[in-house]
């Protein structure tokens, strides 16, 4: 059996703790240092490091431990320098999404990856995700163009507010998050995106100067496709319809059921369980009689045991293992990492620029 792949996991917030989760369940991997600047703040976290080695600075920890890989679990402004550290060091590296927070970064370190011949895994936990493959496989048969209407918004107060803003130093929501689905819209299209137009609102000064907490981008591909993507942060958010996941082609169309209906007991958009969780998938067909009726009745595809968040982490680390042991070509991985971003960045430059920009 291959020796275990020896890991050093930086930042132990909510992704972290779940990546590190992940490594300590795998066979194929053994934890051999944590490296936070603060002591970790979820509950159980100190008691599964517990006799880790643990460093309050990077390239000491590098230096230290020499890894096999390195999972960087950080704030996105980190991202870029933190990964082309590690591939200097001759380390494999897991990055969480965005990869970086400019899209010169991001090549550079996929560039970085490629010279030092080490494996890179952005952290696009959907696409490990079983029933957004589901997803995806559905909408491709609709036919072209598609519609692809998407969000995420989350009502955040106490801690989760205070995760956000400190985000919001390095990069908006409409970034962070959107990167997961023009990703899968990329996947659902096979297309090429041309031009990103998008909006944006401060909602409060109680965010970075400069910064915004709402944004929505629109997305056209070369194939006749578009799509939009909603995404806000804040107290002042509203739990009325913020999960949309829904494709229309041609011959019908596809979507997420939402969790469930806003009111009491419901779910809450906060609720960062029910961020990849979809319970069921609606297959609607287009296709009519002669008198002009439905032909068929929806479909629905039940997902009652798809994996929960820790279980999709546990996906993406041995994905990442399965590239480190049988050298897999993640040519394609870090295309559409570089991809996802150029659209969310275009997205912010139009924003901020009140302008069409083309890709």
């Amino acid at each position: 059996m291959s020796a275990a792949v020896r890991v050093l996991v930086v930042g132990l917030g909510h992704m972290g703790a779940s990546h590190l989760r992940a490594y300590l369940a795998l066979d194929g991997f053994e934890v051999v240092g944590v490296c936070t600047r603060q002591p970790p703040a979820q509950a159980g976290v100190a008691a599964l490091i517990e006799g880790i080695p643990h460093f309050t600075d990077y390239a000491e920890a590098l230096a230290a431990l020499r890894p096999d890989a390195v999972s960087i679990n950080t704030w996105p402004d980190t991202h870029a320098a933190f990964a082309r550290q590690a591939f200097a060091a001759g380390a494999h590296v897991f990055v969480e999404k965005p990869l970086a927070d400019t899209l010169d970064d991001a090549r550079g370190v996929v560039e970085a990856a490629v010279a030092a011949g080490r494996k890179l895994v952005v952290g696009y936990i959907l696409r490990h995700h079983p029933s957004w493959a589901k997803l995806v496989e559905l909408a491709r048969g609709l036919g072209k163009p598609l519609v692809m209407r998407m969000n995420l918004n989350q009502q955040s107060a106490g801690e989760a507010w205070a995760g956000h803003r400190n985000l919001m130093r390095s990069v908006s929501p409409i970034v962070d998050c959107g990167v997961h689905y023009v990703d899968m819209m990329c996947l659902m299209t096979g297309a090429r995106p041309v031009r990103v137009h998008a909006i944006g609102a401060r909602l409060t000064d109680d965010v970075a100067p400069g910064m915004y907490n709402y944004g929505q981008l629109q997305v056209s591909f070369d194939d006749g496709s578009v799509g939009w993507y909603e995404a806000a942060w804040g107290p002042m958010v509203s739990e009325t319809a913020y999960f949309v996941k829904d494709v229309i082609g041609p011959r019908g169309s596809v979507s997420i059921v939402a969790p469930e209906q806003a009111g009491e007991g419901a779910a809450k958009s906060s609720d960062i369980e029910r961020h990849t969780r979809t319970e069921a998938i609606r297959l609607h067909h287009a296709a009519l009689s002669p008198d002009g009726a439905l032909l068929r009745a929806d479909e629905v595809f039940r997902m009652d045991d798809e994996p929960g968040h820790d279980a999709l982490c546990r996906r993406e680390q041995a994905f990442f293992l399965d590239a480190i042991r049988r050298d897999v070509d993640l040519s394609d991985h870090m295309r559409a990492a570089v991809e996802s971003l150029a659209i969310v960045l275009a997205a912010d430059q139009s924003i901020r620029t009140r302008q069409v920009v083309a890709l």
